[in-house]
């Protein structure tokens, strides 16, 4: 049987981005961090690697207690066991970070105290302890400023002195900053349908029978994260989210 031809690197990141599988590769790219949340790229050699391979790929000795874990695409975060296999292709996440700690770490969310056992906390996590209801998210307390909201999908280093008060509000007007036509514009609204899209990369533009339109995507919020989108479609969009809006004059 013939195998497929192998590309030098694929980068996981990219191909959860892109809503595609990984490519038969020599190496694939992950992002890695410890304790200081600072992510750097390093590459396996495996798309099913053992947790003390990532260790190893970044550098790490894995015989000096290490907890590895895989940030999901929710912010979610993920044991991983030394001499237990990770399947990149399947698991939806680029992120690891390893912890070499017994220190057990204090917040409080909601006027409740909590213990934790890692020194960063995930926005998923504090969003599943405050329970928010829709109008509403999770605030970190800035004594003397303004209060900042919590994203998802972030990581909250927990290392800083004192203990970090989170609270949950009714959240403000949000807004997207997205890409068309390589123009950033700033959207108010999470779903943008195709013609929303045409309105923004031909601003001004009477509708003709004789024009056609067409739309290529990336890094949506929504799946498939890219693609082509349809007359009567629409996408979530995110900051970051690219549209590229083509028009052809047909005689």
């Amino acid at each position: 049987m013939n195998q497929p031809d192998l590309i030098d690197c694929d980068d996981v990141g990219e191909a959860i981005r892109e809503g595609r599988a990984l490519r038969p590769a020599r190496v694939f790219r992950i992002r890695f961090a410890q304790d200081d949340l600072n992510f750097r790229t390093i590459e396996v050699p495996d798309p099913i690697p053992l947790g003390r391979q990532i260790l190893g790929a970044a550098g790490l000795d894995a015989q000096r207690d290490y907890s590895l874990f895989a940030i999901l695409d929710g912010g979610d975060f993920e044991d991983v066991r030394l001499d237990e296999t990770f399947d990149l292709r399947a698991q939806g996440a680029e992120r690891f970070v390893a912890f070499q700690t017994d220190r057990e770490f204090k917040l409080m969310v909601n006027g409740n105290q909590v213990q934790w056992g890692k020194p960063a906390i995930s926005g998923a996590v504090l969003y599943g302890l405050a329970t928010p209801s829709e109008e509403e998210a999770v605030f970190l307390v800035v004594n003397g400023g303004t209060d900042r909201e919590i994203a998802r999908t972030e990581l909250f280093d927990l290392t800083s002195p004192g203990v970090e008060r989170f609270i949950t509000a009714p959240r403000g007007p949000r807004t997207y900053r997205i890409i068309v036509n390589g123009r950033e514009i700033e959207v108010a609204h999470k779903r943008q349908t195709f013609d929303d899209l045409v309105a923004l990369a031909y601003p001004g533009t009477a509708p003709a029978p004789n024009v056609v339109y067409s739309i290529t995507y990336s890094r949506a919020a929504s799946t498939p994260h890219s693609g082509e989108l349809g007359q009567g479609g629409f996408i979530e969009v995110k900051n970051g989210t690219r549209a590229n809006v083509t028009c052809t004059v047909q005689s």
